[in-house]
C-alpha cells in the first residue's frame, strides 16, 4: 500500500479504478457513499479531496462523475504539445425507444480536453430522451463515444438494432443479451435471436452545452 495512503483512501482509490474499467466512467461521490457506507456525500467528498491533495486523482467541479485519475487521460504528443481531441458531432442517439441515426453526417467539430473522458473518444452523438437519466446521461447531452465491436457486461454503451442506434447499459446473461435503461419507467430491450444488433461504441462521457 502506498505510504500516504490510509486503508480506506486506498479502498476509495481502487473503487474508482475499478468503476472505470468495469463501466467506462467513474462513479458519482453518491455512488462512493453508499458503497462505503457513509450516511453523507460529504464524507466520500473529503476522502476524494485527500486523495487528489496526495495526487492520486484530480477532481472536475460541476460534473457529476468529475474524477479523473491522474495519469490516465493527460497525454501529449511527440512533440510535447498538451493533447486535446478534435471530436464530430455525427448526429443524435435515443436515451429511449431507439431512433434512427442522423443521415445528414457531421454537424460540426469540437475541440475538447482529453481529460474530460475516461476513455479516449472517437466521436460525439446528441441524446435525445431520458432513459439514462440515473446514470447522469440527459436529453441534450453529447456522449462521446470510443469505435468497438464488443464490451463487457455492464458497461454503458451505443448499440445499433436494425439501423437504429440507442444508448444502454449491456447486460449479458449467457446466450441472452438485453440492454437496460436506467429510468425505471422505460423497460429493457431484449435482443431477439437473430436480430440485426451490433455494438457501436463504448460510451467515454458526456458534453453538457449550455
Amino acid at each position: 500500500m502506498p505510504a500516504d495512503l490510509t486503508d480506506r483512501q486506498l479502498a476509495i482509490l481502487d473503487f474508482v479504478r475499478s468503476r472505470i474499467e468495469t463501466d467506462g466512467l467513474p462513479p458519482t461521490w453518491a455512488e462512493i457513499a453508499r458503497a462505503f457506507g457513509f450516511r453523507q456525500t460529504r464524507a466520500a467528498q473529503k476522502h476524494l479531496q485527500a486523495l487528489e491533495a496526495k495526487g492520486y486523482l484530480t477532481l472536475l467541479p460541476g460534473k457529476a462523475r468529475g474524477i479523473r485519475l491522474a495519469g490516465s487521460t493527460s497525454r501529449r504528443d511527440a512533440r510535447g504539445r498538451e493533447a486535446s481531441l478534435a471530436l464530430p458531432v455525427l448526429g443524435r442517439v435515443a436515451a429511449g425507444p431507439p431512433i434512427g441515426a442522423d443521415p445528414d453526417g457531421i454537424e460540426r467539430h469540437l475541440q475538447l480536453d482529453r481529460s474530460l473522458f475516461s476513455l479516449t473518444p472517437d466521436y460525439l452523438l446528441r441524446v435525445r430522451g431520458d432513459s439514462m437519466r440515473d446514470d447522469g446521461i440527459l436529453d441534450g447531452d453529447l456522449v462521446a463515444v470510443q469505435r468497438a465491436s464488443q464490451a463487457r457486461d455492464g458497461q454503458v454503451v451505443v448499440a445499433r438494432i436494425d439501423d437504429e442506434i440507442t444508448i444502454k447499459r449491456l447486460r449479458l446473461d449467457g446466450e441472452r443479451i438485453a440492454l437496460l435503461p436506467r429510468n425505471p419507467d422505460y423497460a429493457p430491450i431484449e435482443i431477439q435471436p437473430g436480430q440485426d444488433f451490433a455494438i457501436e461504441g463504448l460510451y467515454c462521457g458526456l458534453v453538457r452545452e449550455g
